[in-house]
């Protein structure tokens, strides 16, 4: 890669709770007297507000001693082209880091945690105060990077969707999604509230939540109170295989419900869509990034050829 002065940084930030009420009420005024008739006060979203404000500012300043710096919001990032020399530099949650991920070519990716001591940040490593340091290693190329894979999801149509940390196959609605479920030389026609399908990194987020409620519910009908959850190896971030669950299976005369949970290594995972309206995929719980999946549609869904790099 080149050198410094010639490269541009990229930094994505979001809005703030306090933006968004802001956003919706017009007026800081008009929010504060909303959320205080609601029971709640304006004061911590203010104090969250000026934490990341100020997070952000510092950023900026000591990316400026580099290069060219130009900030574009979370919601830019899709339509936004990135340069193949660009340094990007995202300033926290953890699920901006995600949707960003994505949509990147091999650019190093430096994330900041704006605010340490409400937000783990497992997709942070970094502060702003450390930013210096940081980003004259990776204007060096001497700063190691975690390798991250990606689920592909693509339709017999041509359309295809990447995801970081998971992919949810169902309906809009709050209805049964019906498809058939096709994997290893198996298939069986299903009726459930959808399939979860999860990379290494997202196996601690919403899989892990359907599977300890599935182990709870086991553990209650069994009678067992020593059963605290069902326990699955964790994947690594950079894993060469996915983990599927079925939310809520349906068995019935016309569906089944043994192929509930599995693994998907060197065959992908084929859903085939049997819903005449509101089928859907979307990626890393964001419902508006979404595949139409109704009725004749084919998903193929697998281990992404395309990685994700966090600078660490």
């Amino acid at each position: 890669m080149s050198g410094g002065q010639d490269r541009k940084i990229v930094v994505i930030t979001r809005l703030s709770r306090l933006d968004e009420l802001i956003g919706r009420f017009n007026t800081q005024m008009q929010a504060s007297f909303y959320v205080k008739a609601m029971g709640g006060d304006i004061g911590e979203y203010v104090s969250e507000a000026e934490t990341y404000k100020k997070s952000a500012a510092e950023s900026f300043r000591r990316l400026e001693e580099f290069t060219r710096v130009q900030r574009i919001d979370r919601e830019r990032v899709p339509n936004f082209l990135f340069g193949k020399d660009d340094v990007v530099v995202v300033i926290g949650q953890d699920g901006l880091v995600v949707n960003v991920l994505k949509y990147l070519n091999d650019q190093p990716l430096i994330a900041v945690n704006p605010d340490p001591d409400h937000c783990e940040g497992l997709l942070l490593p970094f502060r702003a105060a450390e930013l210096s340091s940081v980003v004259r290693d990776v204007l060096r190329d001497r700063r190691p990077r975690k390798e991250i894979s990606m689920a592909s999801a693509e339709l017999n149509d041509g359309q295809t969707l990447l995801a970081v940390n998971d992919f949810f196959v169902g309906r809009k609605t709050h209805v049964s999604a019906r498809y058939t479920l096709c994997v290893g030389g198996r298939k069986e026609s299903q009726s459930s509230s959808g399939v979860i399908v999860s990379t290494g990194l997202g196996s601690s987020g919403w899989l892990r939540s359907v599977l300890t409620g599935a182990a709870g519910i086991a553990g209650y009908a069994r009678q067992d109170k020593r059963k605290e959850g069902l326990q699955v190896d964790t994947p690594a971030w950079d894993s060469d295989y996915l983990y599927y669950s079925v939310r809520e299976p349906f068995p019935s005369l016309t569906t089944g419900a043994e192929m509930v949970f599995g693994k998907i290594s060197k065959e992908p995972l084929r859903v085939i869509s049997q819903m005449p309206e509101n089928g859907v995929i979307f990626s890393d719980g964001i419902e508006q990034d979404f595949l139409q999946f109704n009725s004749g549609i084919e998903a193929k869904i697998s281990v992404a050829k395309k990685k994700g790099y966090l600078t660490y």
